[in-house]
């Protein structure tokens, strides 16, 4: 994608920035009465959509939305007052100084490059700009500088650099006023835009796509035109409600380099996919018909689409619940940034940067250090926090920043929100979450055991503690054994964040737990809207109150979800993936939650939670109450050993016989895809009495021969770690060979471990662990098992307690 370039001035200071519609810029700018009106347009529509809710937006809203309204505005009114104070005592400061700021705040020339850039070197020249208040002279040859130093980095990594005869600086006229009419459709386009992209992280076709399936994009069966919805896009961007950056763009320079850019050295091109968060290392380049240069692209997550140097990447502002709240406190009647900065007396002009604007994953770190000088809104912490995120543009942005102390950023509206000086969001929804915080009492209703209540007692407990506690700090894992019923733990959290007019997530790595889970929680919420989004969903591009998702489809999130637990956080492909991981922590919302659900939690997590570095609870029983089989060590020869020998141990064909006998159904577990068939055949020459099968990752019956087992039509079922995990058969005993080798560790042999016992009517299953030495990893997951049991035990959940007692 090719955008344009331009940079605005004012009496006072300079900044650049880049558009995907030239002319919205140059409206915004030049006209404050374009400005205002947009404002309140693009607040009203977003008002109206978030009012009509439908199946795009999230359907549920509190049932005491009257009640929680009147605390959060007794609340806004005393901190409005506080503030109120304090902005008088900032005044008083810079009386003197407010007529002449008013004054030179007005827009006085703009420059534009004439001909279109690729949007990674527009990115990389608006970044660049130095700021501070230039003549008209100067910024021509400051934008001409740029745009060259930008084509020169092409030259020295050797990638063609085309000619762009007679481009150049130039000035642009003032244009003539777009009327009411037009700026009212056309700002309220860009609310609906804004309101349906809400949450998300799209491609620019994504977007698309989606304002197509919303019937937003035009007539049904038309084409989704780009050049019809680019002007709306950019109006939003413009007024903070959303966020335009390039899908792949610079990385910020490393706190110990910076010494670098202070002495005058080119900086270094450091690029990072702004959905995934991989590094240059993962980035390749191939020439691009879009932009017409050899352009980088990420090839961490090409799967999902390819994010490309060029491409644009839209992301939404948090979830809808949180702006219809802020929407309705006295401190904040306009959301979007320019409203609110069009009714303070230091800030007539809003929204400073637009470069600020199109970063995409911190909305403007620059635009906070640039209103913590203004009297309004005296937040320097903002800068402090933005600087931490992830994803922030280049650090220079923020010293130079400093120098245009009169105009607060468009973007900002969502960062300003959770700064102490502006209590819009984050202050609106921590008081809706103290008025309504679950008590314990209404834990009854889910039909909880004693440790699942604890669990979530302890769970929601720490969610209303840590409502103030940084990002980071908002994380909880639930440690509970392998068949404790987490999913009916979580149910409880769910219901406290739809109470709140909050959207809950739910990811799993695999789809077919997705696939289980979606009618059990439409069953359990039967009046939420519920999404479920895998590969191939057709609920593609629809947001619900609830939304399950596999792990990869939340590189289509960022910042959508007040509540995100992620399950079985320990299996494969979410364990050890960092895109994951990145795509997992962006989809909350700044002041979200993230719950960790996992009966094997990684060794990181373990030690966090035993230094307290991270908060927790474990459910050491499951929910029949009897204590956990623990794994008898069976010492037998290795497979490949016995496939060789021809011949079984004795002592392993008395242990079957034994399961045989009892009328349970056996897992037979091996490490090697190639000996599950081997194995087999010499099981049913040593019991042809009985029905024996072999299944793997490479078996194309698998679902029909797991099925045959639970019908018990197969009583031994041989298998690898596929099976691991998600299969629960009433009665069943757990064989696991070649136990001491390197392919399981102690979580594999726990999850294996866990598939008996799982039923009440045969809680004590039997398991052994099969092989010729005893292993670090076999001992672990032994202390493991024991040391639930004691924590059971010691508690009072188990029942043999009870019976002993009598």
């Amino acid at each position: 994608m090719n955008v344009t370039v331009y940079a605005v001035r004012t009496r006072e200071c300079s900044w650049a920035g880049w558009s995907i519609a030239p002319e919205i810029d140059y409206a915004y700018w030049q006209s404050r009465r374009f400005r205002e009106e947009a404002g309140r347009a693009v607040e009203e529509a977003c008002g109206e959509i978030a009012q009509g809710g439908g199946r795009w937006l999230s359907e549920v809203q509190s049932k005491e939305q009257g009640e929680e309204e009147s605390k959060e505005q007794r609340k806004e009114q005393r901190k409005e007052k506080s503030e109120k104070q304090s902005n008088e005592q900032c005044k008083e400061q810079s009386e003197e100084q407010g007529k002449e700021q008013s004054e030179g705040r007005e827009v006085e020339q703009i420059v534009a490059w004439s001909a279109p850039l690729p949007l990674g070197h527009a990115v990389q020249a608006a970044e660049r700009w130095p700021g501070g208040a230039m003549s008209a002279k100067r910024m021509e040859q400051t934008l001409s500088r740029l745009i060259g130093d930008v084509w020169a980095v092409d030259a020295r990594l050797g990638l063609p650099v085309p000619r762009q005869p007679g481009a150049h600086a130039q000035h642009v006229p003032r244009g003539a006023e777009l009327g009411d009419g037009p700026a009212r459709a056309l700002a309220a386009r860009a609310g609906r835009a804004a309101a349906l992209l809400q949450g998300r992280a799209l491609h620019g076709s994504e977007a698309l796509a989606l304002l197509e399936a919303a019937g937003a994009a035009g007539p049904a069966g038309a084409a989704p035109d780009w050049s019809a919805w680019a002007p709306a896009l950019q109006l939003a961007a413009l007024l903070g409600r959303l966020r335009l950056g390039g899908a792949v763009a610079p990385q910020p320079q490393p706190r110990l380099l910076r010494w670098r850019a202070a002495l005058g050295a080119r900086p270094r091109p450091r690029l990072r996919c702004q959905r995934c968060g991989s590094g240059t290392a993962r980035m390749r380049r191939t020439p691009c018909a879009a932009c017409g240069r050899a352009c980088a692209y990420c090839e961490a997550c090409l799967t999902m689409g390819r994010s490309r140097e060029c491409g644009l990447l839209i992301l939404g502002t948090p979830a809808p619940a949180a702006s219809a709240r802020a929407a309705h406190t006295p401190a904040s009647p306009v959301p979007a940034a320019s409203a609110r900065a069009a009714h303070t007396p230091a800030s007539p002009v809003p929204a400073a940067s637009a470069r600020a604007a199109h970063t995409p994953a911190s909305p403007a770190p620059a635009a906070s250090a640039r209103a913590a000088h203004t009297p309004a809104s005296p937040a320097p912490a903002a800068s402090a926090r933005a600087a931490h995120t992830p994803a922030s543009p280049a650090p220079a942005a923020s010293a130079r920043a400093a120098h245009t102390s009169a105009l607060p950023a468009p973007a900002a509206s969502a960062r300003a929100a959770h700064t102490p000086a502006l209590p819009a969001l984050a202050a609106s929804a921590r008081a809706a979450r103290a008025a309504n915080a679950p008590a314990p009492a209404d834990l009854t209703s889910w039909s909880l055991s004693p440790a699942q209540t604890a669990a979530a007692e302890a769970a929601l407990s720490y969610i209303g503690a840590s409502e103030g506690c940084k990002p980071a700090r908002r994380r909880f894992l639930l440690w509970a054994v392998t068949g404790a019923g987490k999913t009916e733990m979580i149910f409880p959290l769910i219901d406290a964040c739809l109470a709140r007019g909050g959207r809950a997530l739910i990811a799993t790595p695999r789809r077919d737990v997705v696939l289980e889970l979606d009618p059990r929680i439409r069953k359990a919420f039967p009046d939420a809207s519920v999404v479920t989004l895998y590969g191939g969903s057709e609920q593609r591009w629809e947001q619900g109150a609830i939304t399950l998702a596999t792990t990869h489809q939340l590189f289509r999130f960022r910042e959508g979800f007040d509540l995100v637990i992620v399950d079985e956080i320990d299996a494969f492909p979410y364990h050890g993936d960092p895109m994951l991981h990145f795509a997992a922590e962006h989809a909350r919302t700044p002041s979200g939650m993230q719950v960790l659900l996992s009966a094997t939690p990684p060794a990181a997590l373990r030690r966090a939670a035993a230094l307290g570095r991270l908060a927790h609870v474990r459910v050491p029983v499951r929910f029949h109450r009897h204590p956990l089989p623990v794994p008898v060590m069976l010492r037998i020869p290795t497979v490949r050993k016995l496939l060789v020998q021809r011949n079984l141990p004795h002592r392993l064909i008395l242990a079957l016989r034994r399961s045989i006998a009892r009328g349970a159904q056996l897992f037979v577990f091996v490490q090697q895809i190639r000996d599950v068939e081997p194995l087999a055949a010499m099981l049913r020459a040593a019991f042809p009495s009985i029905t024996i099968g072999g299944t793997s990752s490479q078996d194309p019956d698998r679902a029909n021969k797991v099925l045959q087992f639970r019908a018990r039509d197969l009583r031994l079922l041989v298998t690898t770690t596929i099976l691991e995990r998600g299969v629960t058969v009433p009665k069943s005993d757990v064989f696991i060979l070649d136990a001491d080798g390197k392919l399981f560790d102690d979580a594999s042999l726990i999850q294996m471990a866990g598939r008996a016992g799982r039923s009440k009517d045969d809680p004590a299953g039997k398991v052994y662990f099969c092989g010729s030495t005893r292993t670090r990893a076999q001992q672990s997951a032994v202390a493991q098992i024991r040391g639930m049991n004691r924590i059971a035990r010691r508690k009072g959940y188990l029942l043999e307690k009870r019976k002993a007692g009598e």
